[in-house]
């Protein structure tokens, strides 16, 4: 007999609950300060759209990559 158990749900930081798609926020990767805009938000971190020119920049393999919510800000 298999037992499971509900994931606990936990609430998120005050910071992720501001957080929305298109978003536009910073990031250093690879020395190079980046610029891209929030595409899903996950519980750890967000899905980011990066321009060409960054993607190449930083030696991402798309256009989309994964920021942990520690390593970015909200830019204006």
């Amino acid at each position: 007999m298999r037992v499971a158990f509900p994931a606990k749900q936990k609430e998120p930081s005050a910071f992720v609950a501001a957080r929305s798609t298109g978003e536009l926020i910073s990031f250093v990767r690879n020395n190079h300060e980046v610029f891209g805009t929030i595409v899903k938000i996950l519980e750890n971190s967000v899905i980011v759209k990066l321009s060409k020119a960054d993607a190449r920049r930083i030696g991402a393999a798309s256009e989309m990559t994964v920021v942990s919510h520690k390593h970015y800000t909200v830019t204006e």
